[in-house]
């Protein structure tokens, strides 16, 4: 088959859902399965095929919208500067994909509700749609309404997001999502049939992050400490700043001073967390490596991983903190709890509570046998539940079946693409 996998996110990037794609393609590669990857590129300027070298500017594709789409013909998407940004992102978005062709593909498996939508409006009838949901982008939105970017008309906003979460989860022939938490979020309250959506968690290539861990690089445990390690996006969601505080009171409260922290990533919170960090008195004792290639040998060298998310789905880097055999801790939000079961394989914590990070960092800490007994569970359910195989076995199953459906219903095979 040729399959292309399409996400509205920037690619590539340090988040998840790009791994995610990288390993897949590597695995269908592997039986055979041609594979080209589309998104975004930095800072969101461009559209492309990240393997082809193909790409499209927004300052090509952005004239021929403004020319129809205008305040005057189309008041409401400029009531609100983020559904604003947004249409015109997802348009110009559809306009490259329809330039570059669609219509050789065998199945188009898109990653999150804003390409599946897009997808949806200019695929070929005859090429079957399936989604792969890393997230709520309805709830991450809210959060950022209510947080960071309030304003006036931010209900629009709010509608605006909830209706394209539906849309998205409906477009394709099948939803999947890893976990019971977004099924029953899309249920629930998204109205979003249940029928359409298959749970298969990730599959992840355990073998090769094995080998990995092997490979040293420069960095050196400190003499005589421990290592929390925090690795991904550095941005408001992912809680880093709870963390922060926390150790900033084990500082205080902890006699011994046994412990440093790598937190490893990039985002627009750096400066930001640095600050915080310094603020504390915790220069010493808080590193900010940045973006990394060498992360399973720094998990490696680590003694406890901690994910303080403020919302989450199935992120790689528990996944990884576990097939390192490190004790984890997590907040109990999203699908996290569905991977870490407290007290069996790892610790989990109420969502933004630095004093509860605080505490269990201090137990852990202090227990090298309960450090290791988490550590020593998580990695042997890892190993069998993360299975790369059996994921990926389970996906061309569901290629085969949304094949087989999109052959049945086609009745008007209209090409969109230009350049066929």
């Amino acid at each position: 088959m040729k399959i292309l996998l399409a996400t509205y996110w920037a690619v590539p990037h340090v988040g998840g859902v790009w791994k995610y794609m990288v390993q897949l393609r590597e695995n269908l590669e592997k039986l055979g399965h041609k594979v080209d990857l589309l998104g975004y590129g930095e800072d969101n300027t461009y559209v492309h095929l990240v393997n082809k070298g193909k790409k499209l500017s927004n300052d090509q594709l952005r004239p021929l919208l403004e020319a129809k789409i205008t305040p005057e013909n189309y008041p409401e998407i400029y009531a609100n500067d983020l559904v604003k940004y947004t249409e015109f992102q997802r348009y110009m978005y559809e306009l490259a994909a329809a330039y570059f062709g669609l219509r050789d593909y065998d199945v188009i498996h898109t990653q999150d509700v804003l390409s599946t939508v897009a997808m949806s409006r200019i695929k070929p009838d005859h090429i079957p749609l399936v989604a792969t949901l890393h997230g709520s982008v309805a709830h991450a939105i809210y959060h950022q309404l209510e947080n960071i970017h309030r304003s006036s008309t931010s209900f629009m906003a709010r509608e605006y997001f909830k209706k394209l979460e539906n849309l998205g989860a409906t477009s394709a022939y099948t939803t999947i999502v890893a976990n019971n938490w977004l099924k029953d979020i899309l249920t629930n309250e998204f109205e979003v049939p249940l029928e359409q959506i298959q749970v298969q968690h990730y599959g992840y290539d355990i073998r090769s992050f094995l080998e990995k861990m092997k490979v040293k690089s420069t960095i050196k445990k400190p003499l005589d400490k421990k290592v929390i390690t925090y690795t991904g996006r550095l941005v408001e969601l992912k809680g880093v700043h709870h963390l922060i505080t926390a150790l900033s009171q084990l500082k205080k409260e902890r006699a011994e001073k046994d412990w440093v922290c790598w937190i490893i990533g990039d985002g627009d919170k750096m400066e930001e967390l640095k600050a915080q960090a310094k603020s504390l008195t915790l220069t010493d004792d808080v590193f900010f490596f940045g973006e990394r290639q060498d992360i399973p040998y720094l998990l490696s060298l680590s003694d406890i991983h901690v994910l303080p998310s403020l919302l989450e789905n199935q992120p790689l880097s528990v996944i990884e903190a576990q097939l390192a055999g490190k004790a984890v801790i997590v907040s109990d939000t999203g699908g996290l709890p569905e991977m870490v079961e407290h007290g069996v394989t790892g610790i989990v914590v109420p969502v933004g509570n630095p004093q509860a990070l605080y505490e269990n960092l201090d137990i852990l800490l202090d227990s090298d046998k309960l450090r290791k007994k988490l550590g020593s569970n998580a990695k042997i359910w890892g190993i069998s539940y993360w299975s790369q195989e059996r994921a990926v076995r389970n996906l061309l199953k569901i290629y085969e079946q949304a094949k087989f459906e999109a052959g049945k219903d086609a009745t008007n095979d209209t090409d969109y693409s230009v350049n066929h």
